[in-house]
């Protein structure tokens, strides 16, 4: 499954931006980073995709913006928090329904371990 690697490989460029940078930034300095970082791996992707909500088949135009979508395949929702909330994960398991995308990775840069701070989500798999 393509996503799975293209997951792994952003993990594995957050892993590199966290432990060069720490945590204790902004989101927008860990968002610039790793875009800098997937540029490095030669990972194709989209910033501040925005993502379009449907009500009752009405268009409601771009409700949403996820930070990033990589590969055309796995959505990456960043955070700078003290601790990821359900709230976290259910924006992005908003943002994977209404994208039709099935794999998102949700990443908090303020932890002392960048792996504490992740979550993986899936979307009907």
């Amino acid at each position: 499954m393509i996503e799975n690697q293209v997951s792994e490989m952003v993990i594995g460029a957050a892993v590199e931006v966290h432990r060069c940078l720490g945590p204790g930034l902004l989101e927008s300095a860990y968002a610039n980073a790793l875009s800098i970082e997937l540029q490095l791996r030669n990972c194709s992707f989209e910033r501040e995709l925005g993502i379009r909500a449907l009500y009752k088949g009405q268009d409601l135009g771009v409700s949403y913006r996820a930070d990033f979508l990589v590969q055309d395949c796995v959505l990456v929702e960043l955070k700078a928090v003290d601790a990821l909330t359900p709230q976290h994960e259910a924006q992005l398991l908003s943002y994977l329904r209404l994208s039709d995308k099935r794999l998102g990775l949700l990443i908090n840069f303020n932890q002392p371990t960048l792996l504490k701070g992740l979550r993986r989500l899936v979307n009907q798999l």
